[in-house]
């Protein structure tokens, strides 16, 4: 076999790899996708936040688009096409992943979702052999051979779009049917918050601001003019240059309307709680709220059960709004960090349900 058409081979299956396994597990989870998003956006500030209602359709184009790339490569239909795109695709993303490197606006770049966490430098290497591959690719096009009449590249091209969009639009009413998270189904969540005795601690780097004729200087601690009464101190400053062990769950805490820290009454309750997250009030699928007071309490006795909370990041204006409109439920809500919440379930209402800490179920409210 002719030698470049081997490594136009490895070069489109190997794409094609990529392509695909980055497309299904966004598919599996395409919320978390529109969450990162977000996040960059959010991170980005300026006209960039008045992208934010547009977050999904991206999410879901850029799945769509990955998904349609792989299958196409690795099915060897109008792979000449295939390889330019996969190109241009890396040429944007390859300098955007560069920024993101050097800036780190948000920790992980979530291009393999929550089943592989790359670091941004990590992901932009990544994206380097991935364009150095498509050059290749593109450089050997003539040796590969089309396989496909074009009716039936059609026909694939056609089966890809439809069949991601389906198993997207399923998976937003439903949940991820596989779940990459530390909140999924049986996981004993006191034990993902644990700190090993032994666990590497944040390492800083301290400096000593200190001002002498109007001039401000900074020393470390080895050098600083200690007893030099010319020198005024001024403050001290720390950078944070490793970052220590983090347990998978180190941000959950849960708070009622009073300020109390209910996160261990309810991670230690023999009982089990029903915690109804609603990471968002405003955004939240009131069509559901019937469900939820079926689950939480009793819409006519304006009663609520003792085993269940609402969970909510908003604000104290939408809390109070949301009381008025469903005071049945005033009473059952509590706050927790929105980010926390987003990963704990892909639902605005979704329900989690914990039984000595332990996720013994969690479900989309609308299924219910």
């Amino acid at each position: 076999m002719n030698m470049k058409r081997i490594i136009a081979g490895i070069c489109r299956t190997l794409l094609g790899v990529v392509f695909v396994f980055s497309g299904v597990v966004k598919a599996i989870d395409p919320l978390g996708t529109v969450y990162k998003i977000e996040d960059y956006l959010k991170a980005f500030g300026g006209f960039f936040t008045d992208l934010l209602p547009l977050a999904e359709a991206a999410a879901w184009g850029l799945i769509v688009l990955e998904l349609l790339l792989g299958v196409c490569m690795l099915l060897n239909v109008r792979t000449q096409w295939t390889a330019w795109i996969s190109l241009l695709f890396y040429c944007v993303m390859t300098p955007l992943t560069l920024y993101i490197a050097l800036t780190n606006p948000v920790s992980d770049c979530g291009c393999f979702g929550d089943a592989i966490v790359l670091t941004n430098w990590q992901t932009f290497w990544k994206n380097v052999v991935l364009i150095i591959l498509a050059i290749l690719l593109i450089a050997l096009r003539k040796s590969v051979r089309e396989l496909w009449q074009a009716w039936m590249e059609g026909v694939i091209a056609l089966a890809t779009i439809l069949l991601a969009i389906a198993f997207m639009g399923w998976t937003k009413n439903h949940l991820p049917i596989k779940d990459f998270r530390p909140y999924k189904i049986g996981n004993h969540l006191p034990t993902l918050m644990e700190y090993p005795e032994d666990a590497e601690q944040d390492q800083y780097e301290i400096s000593l601001v200190y001002e002498q004729n109007g001039v401000e200087q900074t020393f470390t601690i080895e050098n600083y003019p200690k007893g030099d009464s010319t020198w005024t101190y001024v403050r001290t400053d720390s950078k944070l240059i490793k970052k220590g062990y983090e347990p998978p769950i180190h941000d959950l805490e849960i708070v009622n309307a009073e300020g109390e820290d209910l996160t261990w009454d309810i991670l230690e309750s023999e009982e089990p709680v029903t915690l109804v997250v609603m990471y968002d009030l405003q955004k939240a699928d009131k069509k559901q709220m019937d469900k939820v007071m079926r689950l939480l309490g009793d819409e006519a006795k304006g009663e609520r059960l003792e085993a269940g909370y609402i969970l909510t990041g908003s604000g104290t204006d939408e809390i109070i709004s949301f009381s008025l409109e469903y005071p049945a439920l005033s009473e059952c809500i509590c706050t927790c960090d929105p980010v926390t919440l987003k990963t704990i379930v892909r639902a605005n209402p979704g329900v989690v349900v914990l039984q000595n800490g332990v996720v013994i179920d969690k479900y989309n409210v609308r299924n219910r």
